[in-house]
């Protein structure tokens, strides 16, 4: 076994080769360009992870995990269209940098380009890593439906929102670690349980994110902090504080939501400000806590030495105390 780090510099190094700018550069260097702009890899590091821990040789899921992360990078690119976001991982979004147009044929490639990596494997594998992948990318795509359609929707339900959320992010977490058990010809019920794991770490991931978009650090998150409270988004802060504050808290609140003042400064603290004395915050980080137990019980039936098991706790926990 190897460190996450080991991991991400072997993937890093293995994307560089692969994403090379080429004709017509007006198509690739925006490809290449959200792709070196970091982030934390990881998907793609999950992907050769689990490759690992059951007992397979990570090089061979390397397109496995390219497929992954460059399908993740081509729907920040649409999102941020969508979104009109103006920074992504602490630099200018690929539309703002080239223009829209660009922004969607260069995403459109992405996601051809992300199938293409899975042509290299054979039999049983290819086919169920493209099943896999297929079923994940049509639930991304659900759950971002259902994120444009929550912002006009005033009767948004908490359930409804996690189930967003888990298409939206979670389900491509536990689609990258399920690849690795796949490449491995892991049991079914390894391939099953170790997808449950990613599914309610990923949940719980997008939760701290979502705290984090209010109540993170502007110079380590790498996004616009309040971003989602200038775009009005019914996250789960916002649908708690709802249920959770007093009558004239929830009357600020919905008034707010329903304001784009010029200079959103004030109206951000002001919205932080009923968040936190509603206890929206602590009923926050009480959810998260929970989809993370949840993730440990499903690590716990994995048929796997507890030796290795601790290697996905603890990669569990550190990412649960991450600030970006």
């Amino acid at each position: 076994m190897h460190s996450t780090e080991f991991y991400r510099t072997e993937f890093i190094k293995y994307l560089e080769e692969k994403t090379q700018i080429k004709d017509p550069k007006n198509l690739y260097e925006p490809i290449s360009y959200i792709l070196g702009l970091g982030g934390k890899r990881l998907r793609p590091v999950l992907t050769l992870l689990t490759t690992d821990l059951f007992g397979g040789d990570y090089t061979k899921a390397l397109d496995a995990a390219l497929a992954v992360e460059v399908f993740h990078n081509f729907s920040l690119v649409h999102d941020d269209i969508m979104d009109d976001a103006p920074i992504r991982r602490g630099k200018t979004t690929v539309h703002e940098k080239w223009d829209i147009n660009t922004g969607i044929l260069s995403g459109d490639a992405m996601l051809i380009n992300s199938y293409q990596f899975f042509e290299d494997y054979a039999g049983d594998a290819f086919k169920e890593l493209v099943q896999l992948f297929s079923k994940t990318a049509i639930e991304v795509c659900e759950g971002q439906q259902y994120d444009v359609d929550f912002e006009t929707r005033d009767d948004v339900t908490i359930a409804e929102y996690l189930k967003m959320i888990e298409y939206k992010t979670a389900v491509l977490v536990a689609a990258a670690m399920k690849m690795g058990a796949i490449i491995t010809a892991t049991s079914k019920e390894n391939q099953d349980l170790v997808y449950e794991f990613g599914r309610n770490l990923g949940i719980a991931f997008q939760l701290q994110d979502d705290y984090l978009d209010a109540f993170g650090n502007p110079e380590t998150f790498g996004k616009q902090v309040g971003g989602d409270i200038i775009e009005n988004k019914k996250t789960f802060l916002y649908l708690r504080a709802l249920e959770l504050s007093s009558p004239s808290e929830k009357e600020t609140l919905l008034h707010l939501y329903s304001i784009a003042p010029t200079d959103a400064t004030e109206k951000i603290e002001a919205i932080k400000n009923v968040f936190a004395q509603s206890g929206s915050v602590d009923a926050t980080k009480k959810e998260i806590e929970k989809y993370t137990q949840r993730a440990f019980t499903c690590l716990n039936q994995i048929r796997l030495s507890e030796e290795r098991k601790e290697i996905l706790r603890v990669f569990g926990e550190n990412l649960m105390k991450r600030t970006v």
